[in-house]
């Protein structure tokens, strides 16, 4: 009787196995945690950010705000995480490559092609800050993740594993070294990739500028614009897959017409009830072969724009033509990307040496053109926000500069990059603000500058290790710029110890330390129009909603630092 209730618990046993079993993945990318530092010590300091006074650049009060944040992008992402959730319209990061030339570092120490663990590291790297990013986006927006052959496959399968399988846009070749790179294995290697994934299955892509082969197709010109000639006759179409497609048409030297006819339902063809004048023929989609195909068009469209057919005789037979017209100026994207402006030694160093002179900048900075037809693809919107967490030399600030001089655009950017070699102090900041600004080349020729603003953020850390009230009343007082940076509001309209106010063009914030100071505060504001964000210290996550009854459409209530540490356990747990 024992063994047989023995045997009972272990089939019972065998069972519950099976079931969690069910529950875990069947496929997709396993790699061994490695912890990592700059996330560990988040379970003690929590990351707030510091603006860098007197860094700021302003051409324009009344255009949107860019930001650049020096630090580690882990902790810049967490800090997003609260003032950007949902606002970002794209992704763009070129992160290292991972190619075993120590070009970037894990827990403080440069990763090499020794390193057992090598690929492992790259994955914890890219995961934890793939999967904070992913909040940041707009429920239709769109990342793309530049890499090469060492860690497509593995970027691909995180990727996936993040956003869905099913939300791989595509992933592009781009022609970014035409002289070649040597390799170990002799093949050289001209190409990297561009991989794009979106935020949900409703994200569309955007449309490229056509190249000068795609444009000079369309060779001839009318009052209605641009077109190329093409033959009437679909390539591709055949009779049997639409039969009313395939109609007569008469046909001279000079001039076509579509004869008196009507369609048979039962034979399934058009019956002539007319023969051809002196001088006409008929013919028919069929092609060289003999093959019965079909005309591009149906027969209302072909009388609505009759004046886009004409007659092109070849061979000494007569043939139907239409107008071919370029219905748009750009074209959606393909996966091979030739331009020679896409040369990353072209287009990307030359242009920092002749920013910078002939000072070591930067190893391998984009091309600015292949970083903005990313950005298009990413998103057409004119007012888009696009995140660059690998910031490096500022390439993306300075395409989406571009973008913005190009169309008028209001578009804004976060750029993210840690300060290792000084690369934020001494290329990546300098490097907007010669592009803002305007600059003299290393020829001595000036370059003017696109215009624009900036403000230029470190993250900083509050000590955390407990969710005291001391420790909640100093977060509160250290997050006042992430809260400026959430409400775009960096004008001090009014600063003293119980509360400040901030403004923008048209938007006002204000943030109270003290609940007891709420009157005063509703005294200073009775003059401000518009709707006003209020932050509202609270050792729990009291809104203090009645205290605002008598303006509650005036304002937008928020209780601190308490959405700041659900945002924080969220992603630290």
């Amino acid at each position: 009787m024992p063994q047989n209730k023995e045997t009972e618990k272990l089939k019972l046993e065998v069972e519950r196995l099976k079931k969690e079993l069910k529950k875990k993945k069947k496929y997709g990318l396993v790699w061994e945690d490695k912890p990592e530092d700059v996330v560990e010590m988040c379970k003690e300091k929590l990351p707030v950010l510091k603006e860098v006074k007197g860094k700021e650049i302003i051409t324009d009060k009344n255009k949107p705000m860019n930001l650049l944040i020096e630090g580690d992008n882990y902790h810049a992402l967490s800090v997003l995480n609260y003032t950007h959730k949902g606002k970002i319209d794209g992704i763009y990061i070129d992160p290292p490559y991972n190619t075993g030339s120590s070009d970037w570092k894990y827990n403080n120490d440069f990763i090499d092609k020794e390193d057992p663990y090598r690929h492992t590291k790259w994955i914890s790297f890219m995961y934890s800050r793939l999967k904070i990013a992913k909040n940041l986006l707009t429920p239709n927006g769109i990342i793309c993740c530049t890499i090469d052959d060492y860690e497509l496959p593995r970027l691909i399968m995180i990727m996936e594993d993040i956003f869905g399988e099913k939300n791989h846009l595509g992933t592009v070749c781009i022609r970014n070294n035409p002289s070649g790179r040597s390799t170990l294995k002799g093949i050289s290697i001209n190409h990297e990739y561009a991989v794009f994934f979106a935020k949900s299955i409703n994200s569309e892509v955007g449309r490229l500028p056509r190249n000068e082969k795609q444009t000079d197709r369309y060779g001839k010109k009318d009052d209605k614009g641009y077109y190329e000639e093409v033959n009437f006759r679909k390539g591709g179409g055949l009779r049997e897959e639409s039969p009313i497609m395939f109609y007569p048409i008469f046909i001279s030297d000079k001039s076509w017409r579509i004869p008196e006819m009507y369609w048979n339902k039962e034979k399934k063809e058009w019956i002539l009830q007319e023969n051809p004048k002196r001088g006409e023929s008929i013919i028919y989609p069929v092609d060289d072969l003999g093959r019965d195909k079909r005309w591009k068009w149906g027969l209302d469209r072909v009388k609505n724009e009759s004046a886009e057919l004409f007659v092109r005789k070849i061979n000494g037979k007569n043939h139907l033509f239409h107008k071919n017209r370029m219905a748009h100026e750009t074209v959606l994207p393909n996966t091979w990307w030739d331009k020679k402006e896409y040369s990353a030694t072209d287009h990307g160093t030359r242009l920092l040496k002749e920013m910078f002179g002939e000072l070591k900048t930067f190893d391998y900075p984009k091309a600015v053109v292949a970083v903005k037809d990313c950005l298009r693809v990413i998103s057409s919107k004119k007012s888009a926000i696009f995140l660059d967490f690998f910031a490096g030399s500022g390439s993306t600030g300075h395409a989406v500069l571009e973008l913005n001089q190009g169309d008028v655009g209001e578009r804004k950017f976060v750029l993210c990059t840690n300060n290792e070699n000084s690369i934020c102090e001494k290329v990546t900041y300098p490097r907007i603000g010669k592009v803002i600004n305007g600059y003299k080349n290393s020829k001595g020729e000036k370059v003017a500058g696109l215009g624009g603003n900036l403000k230029y953020f470190k993250t900083d850390f509050v000590d955390y290790k407990e969710s005291t009230d001391r420790n909640k009343i100093k977060l509160t007082k250290e997050a006042v710029e992430m809260l400026c940076v959430k409400e775009g509001t960096f004008e001090l309209v009014l600063d003293n110890e119980d509360f400040k106010i901030f403004k923008n063009q048209d938007h006002y914030a204000g943030i109270i330390f003290d609940q007891l100071a709420i009157e005063n505060f509703k005294k200073a504001i009775k003059d401000i129009t518009g709707k006003i964000s209020v932050y509202i210290f609270s050792l729990g996550d009291d809104s203090f909603e009645d205290e605002f009854e008598d303006i509650k459409q005036k304002v937008k209530l928020s209780p601190i630092p308490e959405a700041i540490l659900k945002v924080y356990r969220r992603i630290y747990k």
